[in-house]
């Protein structure tokens, strides 16, 4: 069982993954605020975790992925009120749409998902406990935790804790003690969900939920905790600082972070009016090739979001869907019994996709992997090795390379479709989009055929040219004819 090495923010450099128990891993992934529509810097998020979890699964490790929705907060109350429906019900709402848009990219569900409304007596616990060792007070029905009693703090985000100091300010009228110290519990107002506490009825602050809830299921010490580089300074700070103080142990021992995406190189936000949904991109792009990009770039630096390589990332998806459908052919008509040919060892497919997972999850790697054996794929179909005996090698070799290709397509969740199926849905749905008449085209290709059948190959001429005509090329196999929208064909939007 190989162990990865990964980057841990915490240390700031790649590190071999020390789990607490070998071979079972604790991942806790910070999740979304659900009081609207998921964007694409949240899909850039849980892709890159996702791989993270099929990549340890498929070196052999035993993965337990903890991922939170926080369904109380100031976002989700206001939109609500906005609405005039009760805060659980807009949460619910969007917990649902979020799951959808995550299977749509081919996301894994988590094996737990906590909510915030379903933990509020472990983070009473959390926050009593804090009271109990000094690391937080009471001040009229709020609970704050008091920053500077954790001798820690900063060491995430390697901020100095007297330079946070410098430019902080304690307003009239603010409860706290220290412009530095965050609240844990927030006193009822009107309007708001609360539950009854110690201190009086309230609600949690937003980064105890984390604390609670990844102690609740994974306990002290735990493995990974991910999230977006947005979230190391404070959420993440912060949730050292709170499960630290109550525990007195160690939280996490590896912390990773994926980067931002950029829109034209300008950090994507609301502000800038260059924020999109997940369901605005997959308007015009397929959940495939949305992943495909994000993949393209390393999940710690940032990445560009824009049409050019969206567009690229779409045609790559048909190349492997068009390949994986030619090796299938040559592999059901050909002999596979025979030796597979030395191109298969000389990729090496598994022993360089378990280079790169463990080269800090190196998906741009796992990429040109996919990219080279594609590659190879397609010259043994195009061209047979000249012998006759190496010729009948190939289908043994493409059905070696299709098998050891597949641990791949896993990993990276692209592909997963059978391939005639994908290509014939995405012909069909191109030709729809382009008016064709679906029956005229099977009518056409069954006269052509009957036509070649009774040998007036003077007609099957014509009745090709015809289906060219309207963008349509026809490509004759060992099954029969089968057709697809020529280069000359306009599509309306990419796959």
């Amino acid at each position: 069982m190989k162990i990865p090495s990964l980057y841990n923010t915490l240390t700031r450099k790649v590190e071999p993954l020390n789990p607490r128990n070998p071979g079972r891993i604790g991942l806790y992934v910070c999740g979304v605020t659900v009081y609207n529509l998921c964007h694409i810097g949240h899909a850039r998020a849980y892709v890159a975790f996702d791989v993270l979890l099929r990549a340890l699964r498929s070196l052999g490790h035993e993965v337990k992925y903890v991922r939170n929705f926080t369904d109380v907060d100031d976002k989700i109350i206001n939109a609500a009120n906005e609405q005039g429906i009760a805060a659980q019900q807009l949460a619910d709402r969007y917990i649902e749409t979020f799951h959808q848009d995550m299977r749509a990219l081919g996301c894994c569900d988590a094996d737990v998902e906590p909510r915030v409304s379903t933990h509020i007596d472990e983070i009473i616990a959390m926050v009593s406990t804090l009271i109990e060792r000094g690391h937080a007070y009471e001040s009229c029905g709020d609970v704050y935790y008091a920053v500077r009693s954790f001798e820690g703090y900063g060491k995430l985000s390697g901020r100095d804790i007297d330079d946070m100091r410098a430019g902080a300010r304690v307003t009239p009228g603010d409860a706290k003690k220290d412009p530095l110290d965050f609240a844990l519990w927030k006193a009822k107002k009107p309007g708001e969900p609360a539950w009854d506490s110690p201190w009086g009825e309230g609600r949690p602050g937003w980064h105890i939920e984390c604390s609670a809830m990844s102690h609740t299921h994974l306990g002290c010490d735990f493995d990974i905790h991910g999230g977006g580089s947005d979230l190391i300074f404070p959420h993440h700070e912060n949730e050292i600082a709170q499960s630290e103080g109550a525990t007195g142990e160690n939280f996490v021992r590896h912390w990773m972070h994926n980067g931002f995406v950029n829109v034209d190189n300008t950090k994507m936000s609301k502000s800038l009016g260059n924020f999109f949904t997940i369901r605005e991109v997959m308007e015009k792009y397929s959940g495939e090739a949305i992943r495909y990009f994000l993949l393209t770039t390393h999940y710690r630096q940032p990445i560009n979001f824009s049409d050019v390589p969206l567009n690229e990332a779409a045609d790559r998806i048909v190349y492997l869907y068009e390949t994986l459908a030619r090796a299938n052919e040559t592999i059901d008509t050909g002999n596979t019994e025979k030796e597979a040919l030395p191109c298969v060892a000389e990729l090496d497919i598994t022993g360089r996709l378990e280079a790169a997972i463990c080269d800090d999850l190196n998906t741009p790697k796992i990429l040109c992997v996919l990219a080279d054996t594609l590659r190879t794929i397609n010259s043994l179909v195009d061209c047979p090795q000249a012998t006759k005996g190496e010729r009948k090698r190939v289908a043994a070799t493409l059905a070696v390379l299709r098998q050891q290709i597949t641990p791949l397509l896993a990993v990276l969740a692209i592909g997963q479709t059978e391939p005639s199926l994908w290509l014939t849905t995405r012909r069909d749905r191109l030709a729809a989009e382009l008016g064709l008449d679906l029956g005229w085209v099977d009518d056409r290709i069954s006269a052509r055929q009957e036509a070649k059948n009774c040998g007036n190959f003077a007609l099957a001429d014509e009745l090709r040219e015809e289906l060219s005509g309207k963008g349509i090329e026809l490509l004759d196999t060992r099954k029969g004819s089968v057709w697809r929208l020529s280069e000359e064909a306009p599509e309306p939007t990419p796959c």
